[in-house]
């Protein structure tokens, strides 16, 4: 399991960020697990689906705070219907926890999840779980997804196109 961290700068040094940050470091410890890492290692295999993923560590997310299929988060928007994978509610905003695989960049769910983040008025971090290496079926070759999400995420905490998401922890899996 890797991990890229994105802040934006006024926030870097914030106590809101380091108990972010404290969730992070829980997950990652976590998903570095052996008994998880041969959980996800079967569920990234080709034809599986990222629900398979999520239940790999959904009883930790749940031991950290996290709310699976959290509603009416977006309750002020027409669309109501937006739910995360997960939520975790901080003091004065939350987190949002999106879990993707076969389509992170083939469909750009990562750019979505990252709209969704930057729509919800309860979060303001976003953690983004994708495949380091991606295989749709055995024969093709891998995408290497964690790469591109790091690469194209980069570009929302330059100062000039700051959002409304201020963190974001991207977990290669």
């Amino acid at each position: 399991m890797i991990r890229s961290i994105f802040v934006q700068e006024p926030f870097r040094n914030t106590d809101e960020y380091r108990e972010v940050s404290e969730i992070s470091d829980q997950l990652m410890a976590h998903l570095n697990d052996e008994a998880a890492q041969t959980l996800i290692e079967a569920a990234n295999a080709p034809g599986q689906s990222s629900a398979l993923v999520q239940a790999s560590f959904l009883a930790f997310a749940r031991e950290l705070g996290f709310r699976d299929e959290a509603r009416d988060l977006f309750a002020s928007y027409e669309n109501r219907a937006v739910r995360p994978d997960y939520y975790r509610p901080l003091t004065n905003t939350g987190i949002l926890l999106e879990v993707e695989r076969g389509k992170t960049t083939i469909n750009n769910m990562d750019f979505l999840d990252f709209w969704k983040c930057h729509l919800c008025e309860h979060a303001s971090y976003l953690f983004l779980m994708v495949p380091q290496e991606l295989r749709q079926n055995s024969s093709m070759r891998p995408r290497r997804e964690y790469n591109t999400v790091v690469k194209r995420m980069a570009s929302f905490f330059a100062p000039r196109n700051y959002t409304n998401v201020r963190g974001l922890h991207v977990f290669g899996y």
